[in-house]
């Protein structure tokens, strides 16, 4: 045996999927050389240790096996990752390779839909000079028109220059130098790929930098296959051609070979057995939609290679903004703002009409109703405010009393999205109220400061006695069974999808009162428009989740928690339900 280096070989499952790993473990193992050392390392967040102990007795004399939990990892360098979300999608893990694994110079990455029937000796001792991967041809670029005109008119890569990432050579040093894992996280915050999503990433990062291989080292299980079968060194059951989903699927006999081999064997096969007819269904119309996806991005008026092309940046000051909020987030400082507010003018009693009693103030307030109106209306036509659907809107005109209205805050459009939700519930019967900061009443120039002061908004205030005046009128607006819209995080945060912990202000007003909390959450999409800021304008989707009310029986406090605790967990069920993913802050690297 060779002991002079190891060969890492790595690939990236969850619990669910890591029974197919263990079939392309096998198939690597059993066509390893004896001549040289070998390393497998499974990236995961969530593998059981009684799996990754069964897996371990696979090991051999000259094959090692290690599994490395991702997450550990993520969190010591959050600093770097801000879009967090991207990675519990173990399809991302391969960005991580170099610089988790500072003593290798390159490394083999494979997927786990896969059957290796050559040395992997042979590719990882292939020379890659100065390229940063070494990779085959995508097939399904190449031989499907609607993909290769993707891969042109939205990336700018040729269609014949575009690889498959299931099986890459990585050059781990190059990574590190030219900082690739840094470009990623860039890459992500520029542009959000929906087709082959990590593939187009890794595509861009290393155009003009790849290692062409033969073919025959990712034989897709796709279209035209022009090669002898006795050439395969690496089979790649892409997309939906499963072996263990497709009994007549091609050449899944090589799968089943090796699968009968390992203790899973049968769990697979019952897997192929219950697969229905509804599920293949599924399967095929899961290809159509994301040909049609394809087609979408190559005709959308903003696609990626529209922006490049056009010049399109993102502002410096938008993005350090986003870094702002990162770095809150792992230190925990959920409710301090990220962008600076108007200086601070103290609200004296005499100058606030919270209950817009007066004649002047009502004039005020339908002036500026109007106008704002107006310019709302404006927004929408432009689609710089874009409300995709309003859900559990019923919910409102379940309400027989005044309630406080709880909303996430990321932008100053979220307030016009609930006034938009409010109208649209029919409920203009009854007043709705908003509660804002003291130096957006009193400091806020120009047209946005006519809004913040006459339509219907309650400033906050340090001064002791113009706070009495105001809560004396917020629970003068519940008791008159009127609307009043809080935001109980306190602090906004531009863009910002997670809900964050929450304040118990707008909870005691409502136990005071005797008044639900009506719960709304605002999620996001990208639109296919792009801001000034060079950000896409975001799609929001407002859920409107049934009224929390008090309980008879408990105490003042024991309420305010209860129903404090219940708004969001609702917030963090929506947010879960909705991304796919679950709720997690970045943690605070010590």
């Amino acid at each position: 045996m060779r002991t002079e280096e190891v060969i890492p070989i790595f690939w990236a499952c969850d619990n669910a999927f890591v029974k197919y790993t263990i079939v392309s473990l096998k198939s690597v193992i059993a066509n390893a050389s004896k001549e040289y050392r070998y390393k497998a390392y499974i990236l995961h967040t969530d593998i059981e240790p009684k799996i990754q102990d069964r897996i371990k007795t696979m090991c051999e004399a000259h094959f090692q096996i290690d599994f490395v939990d991702v997450k550990t990892y993520l969190d010591t360098v959050s600093d770097h990752l801000p879009i967090r979300d991207y990675y519990s999608k173990t399809t991302y893990y391969r960005m991580f390779i170099a610089e988790m694994f500072p003593e290798y110079d390159k490394a083999v990455y494979i997927d786990s839909d896969t059957i290796v029937l050559w040395d992997m000796a042979e590719l990882y001792h292939k020379d890659l000079k100065d390229c940063y991967v070494g990779a085959a041809h995508e097939q399904v670029m190449v031989q499907t028109p609607v993909y290769g005109d993707y891969t042109e008119q939205v990336l700018g890569i040729n269609r014949n220059q575009y690889f498959n990432a299931g099986l890459l050579l990585i050059n781990c040093k190059a990574f590190r130098e030219n900082h690739i894992l840094d470009q990623f996280v860039a890459l992500l915050d520029e542009y959000t790929f929906v087709v082959t999503q990590d593939e187009d990433y890794l595509n861009l990062l290393c155009k003009d930098k790849v290692l062409w291989l033969e073919q025959q080292w990712n034989m897709e299980v796709f279209g035209e296959i022009p090669y002898s079968e006795d050439t395969f060194k690496v089979l790649h059951y892409i997309m939906v051609s499963k072996p263990w989903h497709y009994e007549d699927c091609r050449f899944g006999e090589y799968f089943w070979k090796y699968a009968k081999e390992t203790f899973v064997y049968e769990e697979i096969r019952q897997v192929l057995e219950n697969y229905t007819d509804e599920e293949r269904r599924k399967d095929s119309l899961c290809c159509e939609r994301l040909m049609q996806t394809a087609l979408y991005e190559i005709h959308k008026e903003n696609n990626y290679l529209k922006l490049k092309q056009n010049g399109t940046h993102k502002s410096k000051d938008r993005l350090m903004i986003m870094d702002k909020i990162a770095k809150l987030e792992r230190e925990g400082r959920f409710d301090e703002d990220v962008e600076e507010d108007p200086p601070t003018k103290e609200l004296l009693p005499e100058n606030i009409d919270y209950l817009r009693k007066k004649i002047r103030s009502k004039i005020k307030s339908k002036f500026a109703y109007a106008i704002a109106r107006k310019y709302v209306n404006g927004l929408i036509s432009d689609r710089k405010l874009i409300i995709k659907e309003i859900k559990g809107i019923e919910h409102y005109a379940g309400l027989t009393s005044g309630a406080i209205i709880t909303c996430n805050h990321f932008n100053a459009m979220d307030s016009f999205a609930m006034q938009l939700a409010y109208e649209a519930s029919g409920q203009k019967h009854r007043n709705f109220y908003r509660i804002i900061r003291e130096g957006n009443y009193t400091s806020f120039p120009g047209f946005y400061g006519i809004l913040m002061r006459n339509c219907n908004t309650f400033p906050l205030s340090s001064n002791k006695e113009t706070m009495k005046k105001f809560m004396t009128s917020v629970d003068q607006v519940l008791q008159d069974g009127h609307f009043m819209l809080i935001y109980p995080e306190q602090s906004m945060w531009w863009n910002y999808k997670k809900p964050k912990p929450l304040k118990k202000g707008g909870f005691t007003f409502a136990v005071r009162n005797n008044v639900p909390v009506l719960p709304c959450f605002i999620t996001m999409e990208d639109s296919d428009v792009v801001d000034d800021d060079g950000f896409f304008v975001q799609e929001y989707t407002i859920h409107v989740a049934p009224p929390i009310y008090p309980e008879e029986g408990k105490s003042k406090a024991e309420n305010i928690r209860n129903m404090m605790e219940q708004n969001f967990q609702i917030w963090k069920d929506i947010y879960e339900k909705t991304y796919g993913i679950p709720l997690q802050y970045a943690e605070q690297v010590i």
